[in-house]
This record gives structure tokens, sequence and C-alpha cells, in this order.
């Protein structure tokens, strides 16, 4: 395996605790102006948190150009792939199966469902779980969502 595959693979890992962080730290913190369309009913096809992705992507492309045209910061090309493949790992599981943007894909069997029923305690309670792609609940909270 390459050097550049390992990056990859551990940006792609890393990505899940920065993005729990981010979640928690900004998009419920100063940034909840945006997130907040997030924990509302659904009024329209986007909504204010859709802007997090679209900065989040030109960030990404960005240091991808950057890797791409300064030699020695090659680093940021695989460190670029590793966010967009997240990016579109996040996109699968929290806006299709979860959220089922997407109408014609049908609920997720099984194992699925556990990513849409720690979202939805997340939802309840506006607190953890932050993380996307391994949500960890909180045995209270997920004792307290069994009651709603």
């Amino acid at each position: 395996m390459t050097a550049d595959v390992v990056i990859v693979v551990v940006t792609f890992l890393v990505m899940e605790p920065l993005t729990a962080l981010a979640h928690r730290a900004m998009m419920h913190g100063f940034a909840w102006r945006w997130h907040r369309s997030h924990h509302q009913p659904v009024a329209r096809t986007f909504e204010g948190n859709d802007l997090f992705p679209v900065v989040f992507a030109a960030l990404t492309i960005a240091a991808l150009a950057v890797g791409v045209s300064v030699p020695p910061l090659h680093v940021l090309v695989p460190i670029g792939i590793g966010v967009t493949l997240y990016g579109f790992a996040y996109l699968i599981v929290h806006d299709v199966v979860i959220h089922r943007r997407l109408k014609f894909v049908p609920v997720p069997p099984g194992f699925l469902r556990y990513w849409r029923e720690a979202h939805n305690v997340h939802h309840i309670f506006g607190r953890e779980p932050y993380g996307f792609l391994a949500p960890i609940v909180p045995e209270r909270l997920r004792e307290d969502a069994g009651e709603h």
C-alpha cells in the first residue's frame, strides 16, 4: 500500500470524530442559524443546513488544487480524496438513508436502521450523538428516546 493510500484511509477514518466535533461545536454553536433548518420540519427541498456541504466541498476543492499545484504540498491531494470519500459516505448515509431525501430509495433494512434510530435520538434531544457514520448513543438517551 502506498503512502498516499494510507493517507486517504486515515483521513477518511479521522473525519468521523472531526465531523462529530464540528457538528457539536459549530453546527450546534455559532452556526446554528444554518443548522437549525435541519432540526425543523421539512418545508422545502433545500434548507439552510445544505450550505455546509457546499462550504466544505469548496474548501476541499481548494486544498486539492493547492496540492496539485504546489508539489511540496502534495499531501493535500490524498487528504482531499479522503475528505471527499467521507463526504460522499455522509451524503449516502445522512441524506439518503437517514433522512430519505430521495424518496424513491426504500427504507433501509436491518443494520442500516441503526443510523436512522441514532440520528433520531439526536433530533429528539438536540444533543449526542453528533457523529454520522459511527454514532454512539449514550444509554440514558437511548432509554429516554424509547419513551418518546
